[in-house]
């Protein structure tokens, strides 16, 4: 599995059976300090993240590692054709590999998208007091009919413009990439995909951050997080933001962060 070098800044781990890059921000671990793990959306990996992670690790003082999962930057190819359950596998098999990697004793994991789905999944479902808080940016629980559309827009992109050239600045197989993601989300059987359940079982406190003009979910996901969860939840709605809050509103999301760990971390003191 090998452990991560945060004097490198950057390099790869072993994680599911997949060779996955990472990059890591400021660190290394010390003593009780949490470490926030950034999971990237469908289509992210970590040089979509652009500056963020760095961002990230200053207004919050903690080190920040970021990684791409199977099939996204330079990691290992992933196993095509995904499975309808392939967030719920990301959390079960690949993560916790991923967190004995970088050995803290403490872990904030901090998602967009599918990232922020997975991130939840693990919460709810792995027992690991080690993760002490979830930030989750634009999670999905459930599939609705407006961002389905959106993703068969996207496809219809990706056939008729120069999407994949894009792409391929920043994933090895771009069509591969796309393809996974889009190929999933558009099976009918994903039409009835529901992970709600495991917002039952969450014990850690969260801070939901929504964009109120997501064009690929709306409030009613983060509704039915805060109506289920358990523990304490914030929630930061941000107007003129779509489903990037880290691109379209990357000052108020770094905010609603900072001021969530500060009071985390008071907490745990």
């Amino acid at each position: 599995m090998g452990t991560i070098d945060w004097a490198a800044g950057a390099g790869s781990l072993s994680a599911g059976g997949k060779r996955l890059e990472w990059a890591a921000f400021g660190g290394p671990p010390r003593g009780e300090s949490p470490v926030i793990v950034m999971l990237h959306e469908g289509l992210g990996c970590v040089a979509l993240w652009r500056d963020f992670p760095r961002r990230v690790n200053e207004a919050t003082g903690l080190p920040v590692l970021a990684y791409s999962r199977a099939g996204y930057g330079r990691s290992d190819a992933a196993d095509l054709p995904r499975s309808l359950d392939y967030m719920t596998h990301e959390a079960e098999a690949v993560l916790p590999d991923v967190l004995a990697g970088i050995e803290a004793t403490r872990y904030l994991l901090l998602g967009h998208s599918d990232g922020a789905t997975i991130a939840a999944e693990y919460a709810g479902r792995v027992e690991d007091f080690r993760v002490r808080g979830l930030i989750l940016m634009a999670p999905h629980f459930f599939t609705e009919p407006m961002g389905l559309n959106e993703i068969s827009r996207a496809r219809d992109a990706f056939l008729s413009t120069d999407l994949a050239e894009r792409m391929a600045k920043y994933h090895d197989n771009p069509v591969a990439t796309f393809r996974g993601w889009n190929d999933a989300w558009l099976d009918p059987r994903f039409r009835s995909w529901n992970v709600s359940d495991v917002i039952d079982y969450i014990r850690v406190p969260s801070l939901v951050i929504q964009g109120r003009q997501d064009q690929y979910g709306t409030e009613a996901q983060v509704e039915e997080f805060t109506r289920r969860c358990y523990a304490p939840v914030e929630v930061a709605m941000l107007d003129g933001c779509r489903h990037s809050p880290q691109f379209d509103q990357p000052d108020a999301a770094l905010a609603a962060i900072a001021a969530f760990v500060t009071r985390l971390e008071r907490i745990e003191g």
